[in-house]
């Protein structure tokens, strides 16, 4: 029989419920911050306390890890649209699914005696290094599945691209291209590339090629074209929308900025509008 003690299963969820949130930002391309994904993790793992009462039938089960997953969400990604929402709850719901089931599969084949499962929720009795690897594992594999999903929808069109950036807003027309798969080498994130003549617009500056002139928040990234191989100035703005202007939809990614040759068409890759 394994003691369950509180203040572990707390810091064990809380850990686990910030990977699972980062993998469902990463899944969704929907922008998460640290800060709010702190405060998520430390919320939903007070649902875990309910391992300690009794055992539960299966449709309050399923109503509390229902209402579980929805909270944190919202309070993780907060509500921007209905569909938006439901997409968040959805891949969190089942990205919880498929870590539990790993858990329970690994309970069951080494029928260990150090994982303990109640009303949905699980403690495992070791050591936080093996948990942190164990994680770990699974976010990569996350992550591993979107690269590859990623690109197996070339979807192109003709799209408007809304960039905010402290007190200056640009709006500029977009094309989805398969082609620019260039994504930054510090934060893996993708980068949608602009002309130079919309650098002035958003910072202020001149552009330049000098890092030291760049302002703050901004690096220079290699770039690889077929002609090419250069460096660009790439930065993360504070929000950017991409709108589809034939029907309307619209969707905030997380991605970085960069500027190219002078172009008056920002060009991203259409995977960042997927799942």
């Amino acid at each position: 029989m394994i003691t369950v003690y509180a203040d572990v299963l707390i810091i064990l969820n809380i850990y686990v419920n910030f990977l699972l949130l980062k993998a469902t930002s990463a899944f969704t391309h929907i922008p998460l911050k640290s800060s709010r994904c702190i405060l998520a993790s430390v919320y939903g793992s007070l649902f875990s306390l309910t391992i300690l009462l009794p055992a539960l039938n299966t449709a309050v089960n399923i109503l509390i890890k229902l209402l579980s997953a929805v909270s944190v969400v919202f309070v993780a990604f907060g509500f921007f649209s209905l569909k938006r929402f439901a997409l968040n709850s959805v891949a969190f719901f089942i990205i919880n699914l498929i870590a539990g089931g790993f858990v329970y599969t690994v309970y069951v084949w080494l029928e260990a005696d150090f994982i303990h499962f109640n009303n949905s929720f699980f403690y495992i009795d070791f050591s936080l290094v093996i948990l942190v690897v164990t994680v770990s594992v699974f976010y990569l594999a996350v992550c591993v599945f979107r690269f590859f999903s990623e690109k197996a929808d070339p979807s192109t069109g003709l799209f408007r691209i809304i960039i905010r950036y402290r007190e200056n807003i640009i709006s500029l027309d977009a094309l989805a291209d398969t082609g620019n798969s260039l994504r930054d080498y510090f934060s893996g994130l993708p980068v949608i590339v602009c002309g130079q003549n919309c650098f002035k617009d958003i910072t202020g500056k001149e552009p330049s090629a000098d890092f030291n002139a760049l302002p703050q928040g901004f690096r220079l990234i290699p770039c690889n074209t077929v002609n090419e191989s250069c460096l660009i100035p790439v930065f993360r703005p504070d929000e950017i929308l991409i709108v589809n202007e034939k029907n309307h939809f619209r969707k905030r990614v997380d991605a970085l900025i960069g500027f190219g040759k002078e172009d008056s068409v920002a060009v991203f890759n259409p995977a960042i509008l997927k799942m």
